[in-house]
């Protein structure tokens, strides 16, 4: 009868659970790309005994480097921001600007207890008069205090999500036909080529003069200043996800389009099943980019067309003039590329959800 060595069999058991969990952090490490945290797989491989002096290297790399330029970034900032004077007093340093970070979340807070107690005050009186027989004396009004730092953000998220979808229904569309036709892509390019190029400032009177002309209703779904804003976000947006959804529909493999032909499949069918499968890839890197011009654009937009976003919270502040100004507007300017790169990860998150892709 065989025995098998404990110790052998222990070490085995180790092995196999170190196998496995390795698997779980290879698995992961899409996940943490996804999420702009890559350099949590090399630390998890590190505590689970993988090689860790190579992935050191791999966390320096990662991690250590980035972190260190920041530090950096912050030290130099720090020396150099005293000493630029401007109309509105020095440049504020890093230590002020967080400062003002804290003070526009309390003024938020505020705001929020202003606005619970606003509808509280309504609520009573309306109860009073109900309960004295009053009751077509009584009203429901919405507050119409500021909006918080957090009320603009939002505002300006909803708006380049507007103006991006509207773009998608857009470029997708011509970018396909653009793609499987010669002649639509000959008729479609001449327009890329001029219009491509369009600032949002010489897009923005035009769209204003237009909605203008055409939303006429002042209580409608949408104020004239969240189209505006959004309809310059569309027209600024859409080219790049038109011209990589034609790259990608005319690069589909021939052979593919080929078999599409011996199967006599009809334009909607091969669309589906065929074109678009064949060319998520290129579509969704072109709705990335899109979605950064939009995101982009939209702050300028917003400053012209006074849409309660973030762009008119900049231009308040820059108009306003006090001591603190710079300071908001520096926390503003941190906010936007901190929304930029979580909409750049969104994309991404779905954009491997739905491809094989690997590109970032």
């Amino acid at each position: 009868m065989t025995t098998v060595d404990p110790d052998f069999a222990a070490a085995q058991a180790k092995a196999e659970r170190q196998a496995r969990l390795f698997t779980r952090i290879n698995k992961a490490d899409g996940w943490f790309k996804v999420l702009g945290l890559s350099f949590m797989t090399p630390i998890l491989k590190a505590l689970a005994g993988d090689n860790p002096r190579a992935q050191m290297k791999q966390i320096w790399l990662l991690l250590g480097v980035p972190i260190l330029s920041i530090l950096i970034f912050l030290m130099v900032w720090s020396t150099l921001a005293p000493k630029v004077q401007t109309s509105l007093g020095a440049i504020p340093g890093p230590a002020a600007v967080w400062e003002q970070a804290l003070n526009l979340n309390e003024d938020a807070k505020r705001e929020k207890e202003k606005e619970a107690a606003f509808y509280v005050r309504q609520d009573e009186r309306n109860a009073k008069l109900i309960a004295a027989g009053k009751e077509d004396k009584v009203k429901e009004r919405t507050y119409t205090g500021a909006p918080t730092y957090y009320q603009q953000i939002w505002t300006s998220i909803k708006t380049v999500f507007f103006g991006f979808l509207l773009a998608t229904a857009i470029a997708v569309p011509l970018g396909i036909a653009a793609g499987l036709s010669p002649a639509a892509n000959a008729a479609i390019n001449p327009m890329i080529q001029i219009f491509k190029p369009v600032s949002p400032l010489a897009w923005l009177p035009i769209v204003t003069m237009v909605v203008s002309a055409l939303y006429t209703t002042n209580d409608g779904m949408f104020t004239k200043s969240f189209l505006n804003s959004a309809i310059t976000v569309t027209l600024c947006s859409l080219w790049p996800t038109l011209i990589n959804t034609s790259l990608g529909v005319a690069s589909i493999d021939k052979d593919l389009v080929n078999v599409s032909k011996v199967l006599k499949m009809n334009t909607y069918t091969k669309i589906t099943k065929l074109v678009l499968p064949s060319a998520l890839p290129l579509i969704f890197t072109g709705l990335r980019l899109s979605l950064g011009v939009g995101w982009m654009v939209l702050i300028a937009a917003e400053m012209l067309a006074q849409n309660p976003g973030l762009g008119k919270f900049v231009w308040d502040e820059f108009q306003n003039g006090s001591s603190q100004s710079l300071a908001k507007i520096m926390v503003a300017v941190f906010t936007i590329g901190i929304i930029g790169f979580l909409l750049d990860r969104l994309m991404y998150a779905i954009q491997s959800m739905f491809t094989f892709s690997n590109n970032r």
